[in-house]
């Protein structure tokens, strides 16, 4: 397994350095072709405005979507969840070209400057439940976006509480907030569909790689499936299977 990290600017070397700790072989990836040599795919965070540009620069953007269809496994977390997502609001004046695939609607600077960035512990039951460790996760979130609504086969794996007149969306014309609603609401910050995760927060900068594992996990259990499917066509033809499915390492879980 090889796993590719997209790394035109952000905290690409952050989750290298993740995904070593894992023991599982990366990449850097920085042109289209060097995509054809990973099973998976992480869009890091940093700004989103300016890796659009550099992925538009660099002619990635029809590569990173090609890839998206494939049915391997994508992580976007931060900036990569803008991406990923098929839907933005919050964006600067003339916007930014999205990768999508992901069914949902990204408020691109949901949380506020830089300045107002913050850590908080998130509850995860679903990281829990096939990671192990402590029921919630220490989020990093740095100028962070956050999910205001997903499709019906989007998964929704954490969520976090805001005040109820937190701004929902924000335009030169038009302002859209939650004044009635109750003291407190909440909003998206990791989901899942199919082959797609995405986070709001920064799980590279943190010593705790529940993330980063049940990533691995899926791309294994993708592969998996992928390989069966084709074992079937094969067998199904007439031909007799003579491969045998390699062991996969255990991969070390949060403790």
């Amino acid at each position: 397994m090889t796993v590719g990290v997209l790394a035109l600017q952000g905290s690409f070397n952050e989750h290298i350095a993740a995904l070593r700790r894992l023991g599982v072989q990366s990449v850097e990836i920085r042109k289209a072709d060097q995509l054809l040599s990973v099973s998976s795919l992480i869009i890091p965070g940093g700004e989103s405005t300016t890796m659009a540009k550099l992925a538009e620069y660099h002619n990635l953007f029809p590569a990173l979507r090609d890839f998206v269809k494939t049915g391997k496994p994508v992580w976007g977390t931060c900036a990569g969840l803008i991406f990923l997502a098929d839907r933005a609001v919050g964006q600067k004046e003339g916007g930014q070209e999205l990768v999508g695939g992901l069914d949902c609607t990204v408020h691109r600077n949901f949380f506020g400057s830089q300045i107002q960035s913050f850590e908080a512990d998130i509850l995860v039951p679903q990281l829990t439940s096939k990671e192990g460790g402590p029921d919630t996760y220490r989020g990093v979130f740095i100028r962070a976006p956050a999910v205001l609504d997903v499709g019906p086969d989007v998964e929704v794996l954490a969520d976090y509480p805001v005040p109820s007149n937190k701004v929902l969306y924000s335009s030169s014309t038009v302002q859209i907030q939650e004044e009635d609603a109750l003291p407190e609401t909440k909003v998206i910050v990791a989901v899942k569909q199919g082959n797609l995760l995405a986070t709001a927060f920064h799980p590279e900068l943190t010593a705790d790689t529940r993330w980063h594992s049940y990533f691995i996990k899926m791309t294994n259990e993708i592969e998996q499936e992928a390989s069966s499917t084709s074992s079937s066509t094969i067998v199904s033809v007439g031909e007799t299977s003579t491969g045998t499915e390699q062991d996969k390492p255990d991969l070390p879980i949060f403790q």
